[in-house]
């Protein structure tokens, strides 16, 4: 029976005129049958810090004051053998989409499948869920549904099952992709100044290993990387 894999999928700086030179796209993902009980644990580890176990982790909320929940949140991320993390970091500076014939959208979506593509098996299934960010998420879905779906030849949706658009404060992995996500962005547009979210990024590294702004081998399973820069001086074919 072919195993089926549950994605949580956020993004910062998605926007082409935001003023921030850099996006980050993430994926948290495990096995459908493990979602639950990591679901209860990462609950568990709020209450045991005193928080309401409906309390949704965010990177934008990472502090010193909250700096020990936010460091076990980590820990526990790296010690669960069932969750995985992929970023896709996306150099917006010098983009020409007039010169390939795309709108911002589309690069948006091409993004999207890199971050992944990877991720992908012909002989599973995978349902994914995207953070509710504006009016246009319900479109944002079956857009990306239909390149995922093309793009692997998936063309009757037997391998990516449901892009679904969620609420993050009722999904705690979707929250877990958000914090993960934060402290990638974090590095990357050369941030400093909060030492709760220094902590996290120096945790982050310890327990992965990596420096947070170059890429991982593609077969890294754990906490994978992927910088991409475009081609400053290339012109289409």
């Amino acid at each position: 029976m072919s195993e089926t894999f549950n994605l949580y999928c956020d993004e910062s700086c998605h926007l082409q005129n935001d003023g921030q030179p850099v996006m980050v796209l993430g994926v948290v993902w495990c096995l459908l049958d493990k979602v639950r009980e990591s679901a209860v644990r990462l609950r568990e580890i709020k209450v045991a810090h005193g928080l309401a176990a409906n309390f949704e982790i965010k990177w934008s909320k990472v502090s010193p004051a909250k700096q020990r929940f936010y460091l076990d949140i980590v820990d526990y991320f790296f010690d669960d053998d069932d969750l995985h993390f992929r970023a896709w970091v996306a150099n917006k500076q010098g983009l020409r989409h007039a010169d390939f014939a795309q709108s911002h959208d589309d690069w948006y979506y091409k993004m999207m499948f890199g971050l992944l593509e990877p991720l992908v098996r012909p002989d599973a299934r995978y349902r994914l869920y995207l953070d509710k960010k504006d009016t246009r998420s319900a479109q944002k879905v079956v857009k990306l549904h239909d390149v995922l779906c093309n793009n692997i030849y998936d063309f009757d949706r037997r391998i990516v099952e449901r892009v679904q658009v969620v609420e993050s404060h009722a999904v705690e992995h979707l929250q877990l992709a958000d914090l993960l996500l934060g402290a990638v962005g974090y590095v990357n547009r050369r941030l400093s100044g909060n030492a709760g979210k220094e902590a996290l990024v120096a945790r982050i590294r310890e327990r992965s290993g990596y420096a947070l702004d170059r890429p991982t081998l593609l077969r890294e399973s754990k906490f994978n990387l992927f910088l991409w820069q475009g081609l400053p001086g290339a012109r289409p074919a």
